[in-house]
Formats: structure tokens, sequence, C-alpha cells
């Protein structure tokens, strides 16, 4: 570690706004990217799935500030240090020992049952998250491409996309989830989880398909800057939308 990291991760540690080990997963650390590169940091969507136990707090693929204003700097650490960390943590505890430990992170998920709690919660949190962080960008982007001909194909355009979207990450009750998904037969649909459930959990959910976008509407991502203004917080969401990987997804 050097010096100017050591100061930083430091700092951050005394004023109390991340726990230990996030420091070795701040973004702004080139060489910690680096050594995470193998793992979780930065993940493709192929590599996502891929993943087995144990499970790593991946980085983000830009500072912590880098999407402020729409989502804040303070969030954003916590976000990732506390709350996607300890979703880590709990995943591999609960699958020591069990079927699920041999299995890739889209087993697991496809695979889950009502009996197990522990492994929805947390296997669920840490993809929904993973997915999440690669969505977001500090570049302000629009849909291009395939993609944006899907979205005009399947929903008119894309502002009825968009409209529908927020109003469907609106409509969720408590905390959870709102996903754009791609369909077996490749259309496009939109749908909503509540906690940490997501469509590739089909013995779970309703609707099953391929999130290639997701929305935390958990308070926990919003509450610091937006209160319970969740409406705003969404539609501030859209500035942020990462649209390049969403058609990556979409393509693959």
């Amino acid at each position: 570690m050097d010096k100017r990291t050591f100061l930083k991760t430091a700092s951050l540690a005394t004023i109390g706004i991340i726990l230990n080990p996030l420091s070795a997963c701040d973004s702004s650390n080139k060489d910690t990217s680096k050594v995470n590169a193998d793992s979780t940091a930065v993940a493709t969507e192929n590599g996502l799935f891929t993943l087995k136990s144990p499970f790593e707090l991946p980085a983000l693929p830009y500072e912590f500030a880098a999407l402020a204003p729409n989502i804040d700097k303070q969030t954003m650490e916590i976000h990732h240090g506390k709350h996607h960390h300890g979703y880590v943590n709990k995943l591999n505890a609960a699958i020591e020992g069990t079927k699920f430990s041999t299995q890739n992170l889209r087993e697991i998920l496809e695979s889950i049952g009502d009996n197990d709690t522990a492994v929805r919660n947390n296997g669920g949190g840490h993809y929904n998250h993973s997915l999440f962080w690669e969505s977001l960008s500090p570049k302000n982007q629009v849909p291009t491409e395939n993609l944006k001909s899907a979205l005009e194909k399947d929903f008119g355009s894309y502002e009825a996309f968009k409209k529908a979207f927020t109003e469907e990450a609106k409509g969720v009750f408590g905390s959870g989830w709102a996903w754009l998904c791609k369909a077996g037969d490749g259309k496009l649909f939109i749908t909503s989880t509540p906690n940490q459930d997501n469509p590739l959990m089909k013995n779970l959910v309703d609707e099953t398909g391929t999130p290639i976008l997701g929305l935390d509407v958990w308070e926990h991502a919003y509450y610091l800057n937006y209160q319970n203004k969740r409406g705003d917080y969404i539609e501030n969401f859209y500035k942020v939308i990462n649209w390049e990987k969403v058609e990556e997804r979409f393509k693959a």
C-alpha cells in the first residue's frame, strides 16, 4: 500500500464513514483493482455468473464521488462497503459445507428455494449489487444500437420505457428492485422483486429472465441524499446509467 492510499484509508476509518476491509476495495486505488481483477472486480456479466465461492466484494469501476450529485459519495461508501460487503460475508458463511459451495453464482440463484433463506437473501444481495455497480457511470449516456431498437420495439419508445420503469420502481412496496430483463425469446420486459430477490430465481419469482439493468430502491440506496423522495432518486438514476454496459448484456 502506498503512502497516499494509507493516509486516505486511515482518514476514512477515523471518521467512521467506512468499515475495514472496504479500504481494500476503494476503486481510487488502481493497484487494488488490479489485485481483484481475476475475481469479482469490474466483472463482466458472464464473469459474474461464473463466480464461485469464496465470493469477494468487487471494486467499483469509478470513484465513490464520481456519480455525485445524483448519488452522493457517502451513500456510495456505505452502500458498497457496509451493505454489499455484509451480503458477501454472510453468503460465504451460508453456503459453507452445502451443495451451493460448488456452484457458480447463477446456479445458486436458479436453484434456491423457499427454505434457503440465508442463501436467497445474501446471494441475491451479492448478485444484485454487483450488477448495479456496473450499471452506473459518471458519463451521461443514452441507449444506442441494438438496445435502442429493442426498447422502441418492445415499449414503443425510450420515453415509454422510462415511464414504465419509473412506475415499476415507484410501485415497489418497502424494499426491493426494479428490473429491465431479457426473456428467453429476446424480448425485453420490466418487472420488480421484493428484498434481494431477482428474476433469475426461477423457483421464487413470477417472471423469470436475465437482468440487464437493475435499480435498487431500498432506502439505504438513497435516503441520505433524498430522504423519502424516492421519485427524485429514480429520476436522477437515468442520468448515471451505463448504457454501454446494458447494451453489452443485451447482446450477450
